[in-house]
């Protein structure tokens, strides 16, 4: 398989549950930042990108367990001047990058994400992780990969693939439910009971930009579990949530569903969403994953709080110890 008379080596990816729906142009560019549509076509004429061994319009409806073939090496794909625009990061942003890094072996790479950094570009989002990843790169000859995501003010721990077949294993294992995710969040108002099974289907709603998901009784199946680890009075509670599936903001939705909204959490609070005394951002944390790695070995990664988390915890004297981090995931 050539372009413009040059070879091209391939690699195979498998579509996410989270990206079933996603037009392929739109899911072609997160996996390579800074392609351009144009550029993209050339590729979709002449076989460089296919889908499930075929050729493939722009505008296909991707399905989950679909295979998409693609250059190795996305950044080979794309003209050089149009990556150094895509991946406008300062040396401040990349050293900072490289601190988040909690683990790292052959396979797999994770790293604690910041809140407020966008895991993939987007309209009006030029700066974003996916665009930093070749400064992961170590010594591996390859750029790591992204296997799932994280909302943009969601912090927490995301795992990276450092090859196309690492890759491959752990978008299975994400799509198998095979990994434990575990998530602290600070409420307003304590859910009751203290603790169950959020079972309520979503749906997408609202208009361009303004997205969001509903309850909807016709939505795709969407389960938390949850539990309260500490009451804060009746005005507040830090709850760890188990999701048992991947939906577009499910423990957002889900906690909001129930009339008790995320601290910070506007888009799915409204002023509900506010605390007094706390810093106004998004109090949801990715804290803990637990799943076997494409080698066979068990990861179990927990990732720190970050600063507006953690100061809110000391202002009402929570015990980090007091979090289920340090066993086995639970269930109710």
């Amino acid at each position: 398989m050539t372009e413009a008379g040059q070879p091209v080596q391939t690699q195979t990816l498998s579509v996410a549950a989270a990206d079933a729906g996603s037009r392929l142009d739109r899911w072609v560019k997160r996996q390579i930042p800074g392609l351009g549509q144009a550029h993209l076509e050339k590729m979709l004429r002449t076989g460089v990108v296919q889908v499930d061994g075929g050729r493939a319009k722009s505008s296909l409806r991707l399905a989950e367990g679909q295979t998409v073939l693609l250059p190795v090496g996305a950044e080979r794909a794309v003209p050089e001047a149009v990556v150094k625009r895509a991946a406008q990061a300062s040396e401040y942003e990349i050293a900072d990058l490289l601190r988040r890094v909690l683990y790292r072996d052959a396979d797999v790479i994770a790293i604690n994400k910041a809140p407020g950094l966008a895991v993939q570009g987007g309209t009006g989002t030029d700066h974003h992780l996916d665009g930093m990843l070749d400064s992961l790169r170590f010594d591996a000859g390859e750029r790591p990969k992204l296997v799932h995501r994280l909302d943009r003010d969601t912090s927490g721990v995301m795992l990276l693939a450092r090859s196309s077949a690492a890759a491959a294993k752990l978008t299975a294992a994400f799509r198998a439910r095979q990994a434990e995710k575990t998530y602290w969040a600070l409420t307003v108002g304590v859910p009751k009971p203290e603790s169950g099974t959020i079972d309520v289907p979503l749906a997408k709603g609202g208009g361009r930009g303004r997205e969001r998901m509903f309850p909807d009784e016709e939505g795709d199946a969407a389960v938390t579990d949850y539990r309260v680890v500490e009451r804060l009075g009746r005005n507040a509670a830090w709850v760890e949530l188990l999701p048992r599936t991947g939906r577009t903001h499910q423990i957002r939705a889900h906690l909001a569903s129930i009339g008790t909204p995320i601290v910070g959490d506007g888009k799915y609070g409204g002023a509900a969403a506010r605390l007094a005394g706390v810093d106004p951002g998004l109090h949801l944390h990715a804290r803990r994953i637990v799943l076997r790695g494409p080698s066979g070995r068990m990861l179990d990664v927990t990732a720190p709080l970050p600063p507006h988390m953690a100061e809110t915890w000391s202002y009402f004297g929570l015990d980090l110890e007091t979090g289920a981090t340090d066993r086995s995931p639970w269930r109710p």
